[in-house]
Formats: C-alpha cells, sequence, structure tokens
C-alpha cells in the first residue's frame, strides 16, 4: 500500500516580497540626502526627488503609515493637504525598512544605515555573546550601546560640520539607550506636550544658518497598538498630531524644509484562531526552536544548534502560504536588511526570518503577553506597514 504524499500548499516565494527601497527611497536615506544638501562631508543625497534647503526640520509621527493617512482625511485635513507633496512633490510615499518597527526604524533615521549595518535587525534580537534574547526597544537586558551600534549618527556629523543640530521630544527619552546611538548630536531639548515640541523645534531652526533638527511624537502608535488604527482614540490622536504639523508649519524660518514621516505603518489583526496562531500552544512551530524573537508580523526564529534545517522547512510547510519565510542567508540575499550585512549583525537575525504577507500574527501568550494582546500591529514587509509619508512644507 502506498501512502498518498502529504499535500502542503506550495510556499510563497521568496522574489515576491516587496523588499524596501533601500538607497533611493527608504527611511536610512533621509537623513543623509538633507546633510548632502547642507555640505555636511561624506553624505550623499541619496533620494532623487528632494531639493537642497539651509535649514531642515524632520517630524517623526509614530505609527502613521502613508495608508492610514490617505484613508482619514477628515481627522488630518492639513496633512492631507500636503499628500502630493510627498516625496519632493511626486505624491509617492518612502519604505520604512525591513522590519517596519519602531527601534529598526529609528535606527536606520538616525544613522543613515540599513538595519544590516546598524544592527537593530528587530524589536528583539539575539545577542549572539550572550545567547539571550535582546529587546532593542527597551535595551533589556543591559549591553553596551556603543558596541551594539558603532557608528556615528547624521546629527553627530552634521554638528561636527558647523550645522546646528538639535532633537525635541519627550524628557523621558533625552538619556535612553536608543537615543544615545540613534538620535543624538547636538543639543536634546524636552518638552512634555507637542504644542511645545512645534515652538521649541521652530525656534531650534531659526538658531542657524544651517540648521537639521529633528523632533517626535508617540501616541498616534500608541493607541494604534492598544485600541487599533481605525478607533475613536486612534483618530483623536491623528486630529491632535494633524494641528501639530501645521502649528510648526506656520512657524518655519526663512530657508527651511519641514519633512513630516513615519517609522511605520499599522494594521488591526483579529482576535481568533485563523488570525492569531500562538507559538506557546503550537507543537509544530515550537519543535527544534531555541528562541523566539522579532514581533508577531516579523519573526526572528533561532533554532537549536543543529536543527535549522528542520526548522526552516516547519515553518514553511505550515506558514508558507501567509508568511515569507526565509533562511538567514536566503533573507540576507534577498536585501531584507539592506545591501551590507555587517559581521558582527549576522548572527543577531534569526536562523529562520518570517515575514507576514497576510493578516496574521505569530503571538507569544505567554512569553510575550502584553505584546500578544494588541491590536494594531506592524512590522513586515506589506505596503500597509512599509510605506510612510515624506510630507513636505517649505518656507
Amino acid at each position: 500500500m502506498v501512502l498518498p504524499a502529504w499535500d502542503h500548499p506550495e510556499p510563497l516565494a521568496l522574489d515576491t516580497a516587496p523588499v524596501p527601497e533601500y538607497g533611493a527611497g527608504s527611511l536610512a536615506d533621509l537623513l543623509p540626502t538633507l546633510a548632502a544638501g547642507m555640505s555636511v562631508p561624506g553624505m550623499t543625497a541619496a533620494i532623487p526627488e528632494l531639493t537642497e534647503a539651509d535649514r531642515n526640520c524632520v517630524f517623526l509621527i509614530d505609527g502613521l503609515g502613508w495608508e492610514q493617512l490617505k484613508a482619514h482625511p477628515d481627522e488630518a485635513p492639513f496633512m492631507t493637504s500636503l499628500l502630493a507633496s510627498s516625496r519632493g512633490g511626486t505624491g509617492r510615499p518612502i519604505t520604512a525598512g525591513y522590519p517596519a518597527t519602531t527601534a529598526t526604524s529609528l535606527a536606520s533615521v538616525g544613522t543613515g544605515l540599513p538595519p544590516g549595518a546598524h544592527g537593530l535587525p528587530g524589536y528583539t534580537a539575539r545577542n549572539p555573546r550572550t545567547g539571550e534574547l535582546m529587546n532593542q526597544l527597551r535595551w533589556n537586558p543591559w549591553t553596551d550601546p556603543r558596541k551594539w551600534q558603532p557608528y556615528p549618527t547624521i546629527f553627530q556629523l552634521a554638528d561636527a560640520a558647523g550645522v546646528h543640530t538639535a532633537q525635541v521630544s519627550s524628557p523621558a527619552f533625552q538619556n535612553t539607550p536608543l537615543t544615545k546611538i540613534a538620535l543624538s548630536g547636538g543639543t536634546f531639548h524636552g518638552r512634555l506636550t507637542g504644542e511645545e515640541r512645534m515652538d521649541v523645534a521652530a525656534a531650534q531652526l531659526a538658531a542657524g544658518d544651517r540648521s537639521l533638527v529633528y523632533t517626535y511624537y508617540a501616541e498616534v502608535d500608541g493607541k494604534g497598538h492598544r485600541f487599533g488604527v481605525d478607533s475613536d482614540p486612534w483618530r483623536g490622536q491623528l486630529m491632535y498630531v494633524d494641528r501639530l504639523v501645521q502649528r510648526l508649519a506656520e512657524q518655519l524660518p526663512p530657508r527651511t524644509a519641514l519633512y513630516v514621516t513615519a517609522d511605520h505603518g499599522m494594521i488591526d489583526i483579529p482576535f481568533d484562531e485563523q488570525h492569531r496562531i500562538d507559538f506557546d500552544e503550537d507543537w509544530e512551530l515550537r519543535a527544534g526552536v531555541a528562541l523566539l524573537g522579532g514581533e508577531g508580523r516579523a519573526r526572528h526564529v533561532y533554532a537549536v544548534p543543529g536543527a535549522e534545517s528542520d526548522v526552516l522547512t516547519c515553518w514553511r510547510e505550515v506558514l508558507g502560504e501567509q508568511f515569507w519565510v526565509a533562511s538567514r542567508d536566503e533573507a540576507i540575499a534577498a536585501g531584507w536588511f539592506g545591501p551590507q550585512i555587517d559581521e558582527r549583525v549576522y548572527a543577531r537575525i534569526g536562523d529562520v526570518v518570517a515575514a507576514a504577507r497576510d493578516d496574521v500574527l505569530i503571538t507569544a501568550s505567554e512569553r510575550e503577553p502584553k505584546e500578544s494582546a494588541m491590536v494594531g500591529n506592524h512590522g513586515s514587509m506589506t505596503p500597509v506597514e512599509q510605506h510612510v509619508p515624506l510630507l513636505q512644507v517649505r518656507s
């Protein structure tokens, strides 16, 4: 008797994953382009659609993706009026980078480097030296920030070149390791309210003949995670931040370009077994896995030594219709983390990397109870997560 072969669906082809626009239109390309226009040595204007300005301001709104902004014109009338200005007047977005998550994206913004170089390849990633998972947003467990990310920031390089450089954000972020390795250089101005940040950012722009100023707002992302991106609390935050953008735009000193962007988009995932696959309850996915890193839509899977091939095969068989599932070397070769992978970063990437295509999550209810309870999620390479605005106001 011949038993029928186990009929598995064909896994997603890796070449169908929409890789970020590294080198031409990603978050990592923004500050180098602006700094090149201010004659900072060693910088290259990587986003060709942008034109030079003596003073540049980047306002990063955490979690406000391109598709979410376009879907809510009534809540964001001012930013909606700027959609045609995006990416140098082309009316197009730029891409976040993979994974589309805050720690990775902020490091890309501040260093001008893709994840494979700056070395923050996910929400959590394995520290090859200790074998532990490191949360790269909260910097836990502690590791030396300068060893983890040794490159200078664009702000430091601009400051050294005589550009007036400043960051304006919540006081809580002033001394965090992520700020130190991604966003430091020049002066930090901590302000609690969004209105204060806009006013200080405008004043800092005017403080130099050449200025580079960064400011940030977090709560659009916070409300999206907790309530979803179509909830009343999220809409309220969008209305508020739209007024902040207008407040800043109306105060710009002469010869200034303001760029409004984001670190990632967001997608709401239903709370049912079809859309949320619980790693902690799935023996197939757990088999041979030593550590589960990343986040629900962008997983790093670290195998028990010797089990790498089996884990890859199993994850492809179980998830291959819904996730792009790659080995570490396949993901690197496909350019998911950028065109270069530093040696110190290589083993931080999972033995298996899984990026969601469909509206689905790999949760971990026991290991990650807070993350598993989130309504809005992000991380993967889909347009709703990857595409972020680059709105422009010039004075």
